[in-house]
């Protein structure tokens, strides 16, 4: 990516995610990209190979169109225009983000209890997690909403980021389908199990380096918000492996060092109770204020990615 589209492309898209969200009414590749996850989904179980060599092909075919289709869009904007061509991009890594979507979900389930009670707060967090919502309690649902707003710090905001800045709009199109493809499929059941790995470990891979990075990011912000910097570092490093997943304990468990909240423990998924480990072992139950200091720290903790990424490119750009 040339210097001069780099200055603008990163801060354009996000703000444009910060003024606009995620509009119900706009075209948008992410419901495109699930989508065509339904559709192939089945006609590649059909292929007469075992079914995890189907699942690594159906990923990997979808990964193939998602770079080309978005490739081909930038190429073509920038043969229209150069200006047409940085336009098109921004649109395109501005639709990978999600602060203002994760901040008004947040936001939504505590308005939802204060308006209405706690069976209105269950409904709304239930349409942003995947555990089972019906019977969580007071304090269920309110550390349900933190470790959304923890865990999609990385897969909504600093992982489409990071891929942004090395390849562009691209590379963050990308790795959302990786993102979606992993959410649709990658999961551990008997539909999914062989089908599903693959998904699963290649977006494990991906989450990698932004998931360790979020920690240094979020300890940061912490540090700024409530001089909570140390903490947040230290629970991290200490509980960020105390995680069914390889990545996503490492930004909870910053978040729960920063507000000084226990998440984590187990939950229902699917009928079945799924024993986990908490987070954040030494410190108190959730309470709603906690909802949105985790929004303010997600909000700033995204705002220092962009910055530190932005400066990492224009570095290696010059």
């Amino acid at each position: 990516m040339k210097i001069i589209p780099f200055l603008y492309i990163l801060p354009a898209a996000f703000i444009l995610d910060l003024i606009l969200g995620d509009p119900p009414s706009f075209p948008h590749p992410v419901r495109l990209i699930g989508k065509a996850i339904s559709f192939f989904e089945p006609l590649f179980r059909k292929l007469p190979i075992k079914i995890f060599t189907s699942g690594l092909l159906f990923c990997l075919f979808l990964l193939f169109i998602s770079f080309l289709l978005s490739f081909l869009m930038v190429y073509v904007a920038q043969l229209i225009h150069p200006v047409i061509g940085i336009a098109v991009e921004i649109v395109l890594v501005y639709y990978c983000i999600s602060v203002r979507s994760l901040k008004d979900a947040a936001f939504s389930v505590m308005q939802a209890f204060r308006n209405s009670g706690l069976e209105e707060a269950r409904q709304k967090v239930s349409v942003i997690v995947g555990r089972d919502a019906k019977n969580l309690s007071e304090e269920g649902v309110i550390r349900a909403a933190v470790e959304t707003v923890a865990e999609n710090l990385v897969d909504g905001v600093i992982s489409p980021l990071f891929f942004a800045a090395i390849g562009g709009a691209p590379f963050a199109i990308t790795y959302k389908m990786i993102n979606t493809l992993d959410s649709m499929v990658g999961y551990k059941n008997e539909k999914y199990m062989d089908f599903g790995k693959a998904p699963a470990k290649i977006d494990d891979v991906a989450n990698y380096i932004p998931s360790r990075i979020s920690i240094f990011i979020i300890s940061f912000a912490a540090q700024l918000l409530w001089c909570k910097g140390i903490s947040s570092f230290k629970t991290a490093v200490k509980e960020g492996s105390n995680h069914s997943s390889p990545n996503s304990g490492y930004s909870e468990a910053a978040f729960a060092g920063a507000l000084s909240v226990k998440l984590g423990g187990p939950n229902y998924y699917g009928g079945q109770l799924v024993p986990k480990p908490y987070i954040g072992i030494e410190f108190g139950k959730a309470q709603w204020i906690h909802i949105k200091k985790a929004c303010n720290l997600m909000v700033l903790s995204s705002i220092l990615a962009l910055l530190f990424l932005w400066g990492i490119g224009v570095t290696f750009l010059k």
